[in-house]
């Protein structure tokens, strides 16, 4: 059994253990790109045709949307742990009976598949686990309704529920920068009446618009706006009928962010997705002083890619708010995390949505971070972390979400002593390889029973 298996069966009682004071150096396993493996999957099962999938994540909430396309009729064969052939029933094919989808956890799989049920022909019901039960869903459900969807959630929560049918092309502005609600108002428009356009108030990920393109449909688009000329009648299997998905930067974070925190050698990471909207951490470890190289430049299905080398040495303290924000939005806690060993005051602001993601992570960081000997105020929309502080390990809670559970890991390598984390089964929502990846370059962890 490989260790992303083992991770996707853990107790939700197990603790993450990490032992400081260990040398970061090497190289190490990723993933696929879990924001881009929930697009191929969908797309792909709205193909003219087959498309087989290489390096698709192998993660929980990724298992949650190709569980989703096979419930709506699509085929997908599975030729091993990361491979797997779609076989789509194009671009108006996947209506039918009445279908109840559980997304689980999986904030991406409720929103974009929101966006693609609406103008298929069926009436749907989309449930969650307690965590996404919590989140907002108005902010997609809006969008879709003006586009004239039947989409409905009480309170503004899941369960959504819906039934497919004709829509019209519409000019959304959205109030948020969300590429979870842009992809599903794209999707949506592939069955529109007429010109769909999104805009956003910030650059986002443009990973739904990069692969329309490379499907053919008719769309142009840039980090601030995509239009999108529908109804769409077909769309040709992405990367001619094989795609391979970049290794994913969310999970190269935390690999980088314990080389940047912990003395060490230098760690290499191999064919990272380098999409403009995904490369903030990347920007604000740049702007802390980090050591930070790129090479090989390339571009696989539309997504440029590249290998980035990061040696460790002193960081300073920075400002991150503005535009980087959304282009940093899933690694914000973890620069909260390096932020603790950097000279000065830095300041993270403008991220008030970090309070409504799987848990509200500005309060969730900050309290696992002063456990653990951090100089850190809360402020409404993110933090000031003074720093170079030193960090004592400590039983320290993940808050039930998978990025706090890695960052206060990554925390705990620059710990001395032994820090335990609550919720190790949590990492297996986005990063199964987590652990062997620490321990690959060097870091003391295991995951613990737990009590």
């Amino acid at each position: 059994m490989t260790m992303a298996s083992k991770l996707l069966q853990t107790p939700t009682s197990a603790r993450l253990v990490v032992r400081g004071g260990r040398a970061i150096g090497g190289r190490a396993p990723l993933a696929g790109d879990k924001s881009i493996s929930h697009r191929i999957l969908l797309l792909g099962a709205l193909a003219d045709g087959p498309t087989r999938i290489a390096n698709l994540s192998p993660c929980r909430d990724v298992t949650r949307t190709r569980a989703a396309i096979e419930a709506l009729g699509a085929r997908v064969d599975a030729l091993d742990d990361r491979i797997v052939v779609v076989t789509g029933r194009g671009v108006r094919g996947l209506g039918g009976p009445p279908v109840r989808i559980d997304c689980g956890d999986s904030g991406t799989t409720m929103r974009l598949l929101a966006g693609l049920l609406a103008g298929q022909p069926r009436r749907f019901t989309l449930t969650a686990a307690a965590g996404l039960g919590r989140r907002p869903m108005d902010r997609v459900i809006a969008p879709l309704r003006a586009m004239g969807a039947d989409i409905r959630a009480r309170d503004g929560r899941a369960p959504l529920e819906g039934t497919g049918g004709p829509l019209a092309g519409a000019e959304i502005v959205l109030p948020h920068a969300s590429a979870q609600v842009a992809g599903a108002v794209l999707l949506a428009g592939l069955n529109a009446e007429g010109t769909t356009r999104v805009r956003y108030p910030a650059p986002v990920r443009d990973h739904t618009e990069r692969l329309l393109a490379e499907m053919g449909a008719p769309i142009r688009f840039d980090m601030r706006s995509a239009t999108l000329d529908g109804p769409v009648i077909r769309l040709d299997p992405a990367g001619g009928g094989t795609y391979t998905v970049p290794d994913d930067p969310s999970a190269a974070a935390f690999l980088l962010a314990a080389a940047a925190i912990v003395p060490s050698g230098e760690v290499r990471l191999s064919g990272v997705g380098l999409n403009p909207g995904r490369t903030g951490f990347l920007d604000a470890l740049e702007a802390m002083g980090a050591d930070i190289a790129i090479d090989g430049w390339r571009e696989h299905g539309g997504e440029p890619v590249g290998d980035i080398v990061l040696r460790h040495r002193t960081l300073r303290a920075t400002e991150i708010g503005g535009a980087l924000v959304p282009r940093s939005i899933d690694e914000l806690p973890l620069l909260a995390v390096v932020a603790t060993q950097a000279v000065g005051t830095t300041v993270i602001r403008d991220a008030a949505e970090l309070r409504v993601k799987e848990s509200d992570r500005i309060e969730a960081i900050a309290a696992g971070l002063a456990l653990l000997g951090a100089d850190i105020e809360v402020r409404p929309d993110g933090w000031a972390i003074t720093g170079p502080t030193p960090l004592v390990g400590a039983d320290v809670d993940g808050a039930d979400d998978h990025r706090i559970v890695m960052a206060l890991a990554v925390a705990g390598l620059a710990a001395r002593g032994r820090t335990s984390v609550s919720g190790a089964s949590r990492v297996a929502d986005s990063y199964p390889r987590f652990v062997e990846a620490l321990a690959a370059l060097g870091g003391d962890v295991e995951i613990t029973a737990g009590s």
